[in-house]
């Protein structure tokens, strides 16, 4: 990745955690990025352009070392590829709740509720975080991901979600968006659905969704499609 897209960010630690922070212009509302496998605290700088500037941006790091190089959000078991559970995420979804509420007391940012974008396997970690903890997750958007095995849906009712993904997606095929977005339309969430003839990725159009979901401007408007 460019460092152009690491520009005016900030690197920090906090116990164990590894992050890459982008305070708000106004002490905005603070919206995690969390990367997919592989990835790390730099990955998800490349969609921060699309995001209003008052957002607090904090993009963690995973716990975990991936052998093949990156991070992990949970120790992939070769029974398990592909077909995580809700469960499988919970520990990372409990652990990177404490770090958020542990840096925020100690940033004065406030944490209370926030929003979450994901990719990938990040992603799939958001879905879980907004499910296990609907109280403290605002809005939420899966970029190239999936839900997690044993999701219950009926938990983000109401709730605003962006869903974009590649038809040619070639590691995590286009039916388990589609099948997310039915299943959380089904549920009464707010769904804001993005296909484009892409990969694993997010093509300029549904950046462009994507920025609009999360502007201020757009509030409420979650359940219109982009095709």
């Amino acid at each position: 990745m460019s460092d152009s897209f690491l520009i005016n960010t900030e690197l920090i630690r906090w116990g164990d955690w590894t992050a890459r922070v982008r305070p708000g212009q106004r002490a905005g509302r603070l919206l995690l990025l969390l990367h997919g496998w592989t990835g790390d605290e730099n990955s998800m700088w490349l969609f921060a352009r699309q995001l209003p500037s008052d957002f607090t941006l904090l993009a963690p790091r995973a716990p975990h070392r991936e052998p093949r190089g990156g991070y992990t959000w949970r120790p992939v078991a070769p029974e398990t590829w592909g077909l995580p559970s809700l469960d499988d995420f919970r520990p990372a979804a409990q652990d990177l709740l404490d770090f958020v509420d542990g840096w925020g007391r100690q940033s004065g940012v406030e944490t209370r509720s926030f929003d979450v974008m994901g990719f990938s396997q990040g992603a799939a970690l958001g879905y879980a975080l907004a499910m296990l903890y609907p109280q403290r997750v605002g809005r939420l958007a899966a970029l190239a991901g999936f839900l997690p095995e044993g999701a219950a849906a009926r938990l983000l009712t109401g709730k605003p979600v962006y869903i974009a993904h590649g038809r040619q997606d070639e590691i995590i095929p286009v039916e388990r968006a589609r099948q997310a977005a039915e299943l959380l339309e089904q549920a009464g969430a707010q769904v804001t659905y993005c296909e484009a003839e892409t990969g694993h990725k997010v093509n300029p159009e549904c950046l462009r969704g994507l920025g609009a979901f999360f502007s201020s401007a757009n509030e409420g408007r979650g359940g219109q499609n982009a095709a």
